[in-house]
């Protein structure tokens, strides 16, 4: 049937209003549907492609410690790798007066630990620890995946978590970038392997020299100081066996918790980062505000210990230095000077990724094992480290007395 000009003749059901449904409503509608399965035909793989993606894991760890070393590029001092290995017989002299001389002072033997140090450069000290921040991500990034991108979330959850991905590789490779130009020795321990390698000293040449000359320090002294703070962390964790597995057990259940209920924990941080940069709230740390009551609990056991680790090593640094380091009151002094004086940059800095609590740690945990070896002399030190038991509790590092009276009474 044709109808005026030859056109087809209208034709089709009755709408309920009584009009007409023309051939062409029909063919848009089916046009319609057809683009419609093919866009959610689309949308569907390109979700799938994206949970793929998405799902390959919360940073990108290759892209961090590029972007970190790219940072250490520009950074003062960088020296030429024949320039750094030249140092080598210079710290393989401190070490061999270093360990005998701690070893008599500690009474304790530190066998192997002279042949695990490697003398590095920033790139280096970078790479060490992407392995080691990976690690440990690597034990609740599962679960939180699962959380971030549920498998079947889709486009837009995935898409999240990829944008989430790029902007959290960018801020730990801005973190690396900003330690490696100040980290100046490590003893490098993975405390959650499954085999209990021992750790090795890392010194970063590039910064130590770098900090000696800002200091007007003499460098080869300055080297030994620091290779005797590093040393003495061997002897706390190799000379007590207990220690490793104490705060990995600890660590392990921080991270279950934090693993078990993350879908909140963006929106909090970023709450709490917002009152940090306005200068609100007082008393506890902005970290420690994310933290459920057994969080917090295990949060601050495990600072106490790293209060003990680093202000046992800070003692000690300076009083076996004094026969072992000359002019170490004034290296020193000029160091820990430094320490408390820092840039507004860095302070912030500090304070918004938490690394402010690791310089509490060395105020707090000096102050500490000064008072009880000045009242309680060498045989406090020793049971500093006899057991779990007599580690200073929560309180206790502010209030060396109250760790006297239960464990020295």
């Amino acid at each position: 049937m044709t109808g005026p000009r030859g056109r087809p003749a209208e034709t089709g059901r009755q709408t309920s209003g009584g009009g007409r449904w023309s051939w062409r409503d029909d063919g848009a509608w089916q046009a319609g549907f057809l683009l419609g399965s093919a866009l959610g035909a689309v949308a569907t793989v390109l979700g799938r492609r994206a949970e793929r993606a998405a799902r390959r894991g919360l940073v990108d760890w290759p892209r961090a410690e590029e972007f970190a070393i790219q940072q250490l590029r520009h950074a003062p001092g960088t020296l030429a790798r024949a320039d750094i290995e030249a140092t080598e017989p210079v710290y393989a002299a401190a070490m061999a007066s270093i360990v005998p001389r701690l070893s008599e002072a500690l009474e304790t033997e530190l066998p192997g630990v002279v042949e695990r140090v490697s003398v590095v450069d920033r790139a280096a000290w970078v790479s060490a620890n992407v392995a080691t921040f990976a690690q440990l991500l690597g034990r609740i990034e599962g679960d939180l995946l699962d959380q971030v991108v549920p498998v079947g979330g889709g486009l837009a959850k995935a898409s999240v978590a990829i944008a989430n991905r790029y902007l959290t590789t960018r801020q730990i490779g801005f973190l690396l970038g900003f330690l490696g130009q100040r980290v100046l020795g490590q003893y490098d321990l993975t405390l959650l392997s499954a085999e209990s390698v021992p750790g090795r000293l890392l010194f970063v040449e590039e910064n130590i020299r770098q900090t000696g000359r800002a200091l007007d320090l003499p460098l080869d002294p300055f080297r030994s100081w620091i290779a005797l703070h590093e040393t003495t962390h061997a002897f706390e964790f190799e000379a007590h066996p207990w220690l490793r597995p104490y705060l990995a057990e600890r660590l392990e259940r921080q991270l279950a918790a934090f693993s078990k209920d993350a879908s909140t924990l963006g929106r909090d941080a970023m709450k709490q980062l917002g009152r940090v940069l306005r200068g609100e709230g007082q008393g506890l740390h902005w970290m420690e505000r994310l933290m459920g009551e057994e969080q917090l609990r295990l949060f601050r056991e495990t600072q106490a210990v790293m209060s003990l680790l680093e202000g046992f090593s800070d003692y000690i640094m300076d009083e076996v230095g004094r026969d072992l380091v000359p002019d170490v009151e004034r290296i020193s002094a000029r160091f820990h000077e430094r320490r408390e004086h820092r840039s507004p940059f860095e302070r912030a800095i500090m304070r918004l990724t938490g690394m402010d609590l690791k310089m509490e740690q060395y105020r707090k945990g000096e102050r500490f094992v000064s008072a009880i070896a000045k009242t309680a002399g060498p045989a406090a030190l020793r049971k500093l480290w006899e057991s779990p038991e007599t580690l200073p509790r929560d309180g206790e590092i502010e209030a060396p007395d109250r760790w006297l009276a239960r464990v020295m009474s």
